[in-house]
């Protein structure tokens, strides 16, 4: 039974009294609604709520596919399963890369159980600019908003894209790669000729 609006609510232990005040002067008591406050939602936070990973048996797993291991987000460059053991369950023994930072690291788990596998994102963003202190200016091709808070990559890749960003006259594309809260350039390519569709 729905309760007509409210006059007061009174919020204790999860249990909510609304009481509701009628034209004939009675109350009725409306125990177990939960108070609108309550449901209150930020949606201006920019974060669609989407979880970081998802779980996946360890046996429908594949090379070249994202997992994680030992909390970081990793590419499966070696699986290998050993036969069922005493306790029942074969075993799959996985070896990544970081996909950030290219350690490799490894796990053991019983094939029949999930493991975490990471929502990896990748977008191409134009090269506008790159700062004394290492950070990039981005441009998104969709939106043309642009994104200051990545810094160029370290080592040779950062050395290859530098060049070329000083070299090529159409630009520089950056692979952005995002994942669990991280994201970093990790590849680049020269934009097309304008001439060429």
């Amino acid at each position: 039974m729905a309760c007509p609006p409210t006059v007061r609510s009174f919020c204790g232990k999860g249990l909510v009294i609304l009481k509701v005040i009628l034209e004939a002067g009675s109350a009725i008591m409306c125990r177990g609604i939960m108070a609108e406050h309550e449901h209150d939602h930020d949606f201006h936070t920019g974060d669609s709520g989407a979880a970081a990973t998802f779980p996946k048996q360890c046996s429908a797993l594949r090379k070249n596919e994202h997992v994680m291991l030992k909390g970081r987000p990793c590419k499966v460059v070696e699986m290998s399963t050993s036969k069922t053991g005493k306790h029942g369950h074969a075993k799959v023994h996985l070896v990544g890369l970081d996909i950030f930072t290219g350690k490799k690291l490894e796990d053991i788990c019983p094939s029949t159980h999930n493991m975490d596998v990471p929502v990896v994102k990748r977008k191409e963003y134009q090269l506008l600019s790159i700062n004394d202190d290492g950070y990039v200016s981005l441009m998104d091709l969709d939106t043309c908003e642009t994104k200051d808070d990545l810094k160029l990559a370290e080592g040779e890749l950062g050395e290859q894209i530098k060049q070329a960003f000083e070299k090529d006259e159409n630009g520089i594309l950056c692979l952005v790669v995002s994942a669990c809260g991280e994201e970093a350039i990790l590849g680049f390519k020269n934009m097309p000729n304008k001439d060429e569709k």
